[in-house]
């Protein structure tokens, strides 16, 4: 069932609406709103779970997910009226959800001015295994924390994977079970950490990482290997400051994607991260398989090999081209309102159209070399 997020006065957004499929991307030049986008979202849980998910109060700028300052940070600079609200209508039911907020401009929380819900606003946006990974997320480190309440009872990664460590050493053994999340090279091992070592061969062939507690300590430590079978040790551990940057920015995208219960979201900041093409690509199918086995996912991308894994994956039939949605965001300049252009994805992986700006970059450099 897609949806239709309409945001009013926050942010960059004066007015716009973002179709919500079970795969939604999100794409443009920086500042034009794809940032807004989850962080709308973000807003909402934030502020649900400040109120113990009775009721939301108000909406709370400042938090564990995101800190957007005072009511004077978020309103939409060209507003011609005080209220920032955010309404979702479903598109196959009368579902639809309503939250309006009064603008105030050195407060933290703004009030409350109405609010309904009916039926599930967005997937996942108010349970339990609920994930926001940001841009900024973990680097190299000699030792991650650990947090038993955080992995689970939340089921939380953290904002920036910080728990990810903690979360894969608890649930190494859990089994993956949805067949379309399995690397395909390795369909016989669906242990988490197993899988979780296949896929993390697309980023660096022969890596795999293992995960343990530091005794009589509030810590995980981390270390890399490289060997030639996924899953399995080989030669001596590196520890993760030895190792690049793009495996461990990588490994909280890879565990939420096959760790996160079908009917739950997943928010993305920026995946391809310190990745080579090659695996930003294998993240943008496992994004993918991972929408396919049923979790709402929202990403936010400048890629355009993210944007091909994800092709690649309509094309070879892991997901349906009708549950991926595309959003490119642009303005003409930096005082107008900017637009949401929304190309289709075919079955055979095609697109529809290709609006200026949109992962075209490649050909007009190409053009200017061969000029």
């Amino acid at each position: 069932m897609s949806r239709t997020l309409n945001i009013h006065n926050f942010k960059a957004f004066k007015d716009q609406s973002i179709e919500i499929r079970p795969l939604t991307l999100l794409s443009g030049l920086n500042g034009t709103g794809k940032s807004t986008t989850l962080q709308a979202i973000a807003l909402l849980r934030q502020s649900m779970d400040a109120s113990g998910f009775s009721n939301i109060h108000g909406l709370l700028l400042n938090g564990e997910l995101i800190e957007l300052g005072v009511g004077a940070d978020v309103l939409h600079n060209e507003h011609t009226d005080n209220d920032i609200s955010f309404i979702v209508n479903t598109a196959d039911s009368d579902d639809y959800y309503i939250y309006k907020a009064t603008y105030s401009s050195a407060s933290d929380v703004l009030p409350r001015k109405t609010s309904f819900r009916k039926g599930d606003p967005i997937p996942g946006l108010y349970s339990e295994g609920f994930q926001y990974l940001k841009a900024d997320r973990i680097s190299p480190a000699v030792h991650y924390p650990k947090s038993h309440h955080i992995i689970t009872v939340r089921k939380f990664l953290g904002v920036r994977g910080e728990y990810t460590a903690h979360y894969l050493n608890h649930y190494r053994d859990e089994r993956v079970s949805d067949q379309v999340r399995l690397h395909p090279l390795a369909p016989k091992k669906n242990g988490l950490l197993a899988q979780v070592n296949a896929w993390l061969q697309e980023i660096s062939p022969g890596a795999s990482v293992n995960v343990e507690a530091v005794p009589r300590t509030d810590f995980m430590r981390v270390e890399y290997t490289y060997g030639s079978t996924a899953g399995i040790r080989g030669g001596d551990p590196f520890r993760a400051t030895n190792v690049g940057f793009g495996l461990t920015y990588s490994l909280p995208i890879i565990v939420a994607c096959l760790a996160s219960a079908k009917g739950s979201l997943v928010l993305l900041e920026n995946p391809e991260a310190h990745l080579h093409p090659k695996g930003q690509v294998a993240i943008g199918e496992l994004i993918a398989r991972a929408a396919a086995a049923g979790v709402q996912i929202l990403v936010e991308t400048h890629s355009d090999h993210v944007l091909n894994g994800i092709r690649i994956a309509v094309k070879e039939g892991l997901i349906p081209n009708t549950s991926v949605g595309l959003n490119f965001f642009s303005r003409a300049d930096s005082s107008s309102q900017p637009m949401n252009a929304q190309p289709e994805i075919s079955p055979t992986g095609r697109i529809s159209e290709w609006p200026e700006g949109f992962f075209d970059q490649w050909d007009k450099s190409l053009d200017r070399i061969l000029d």
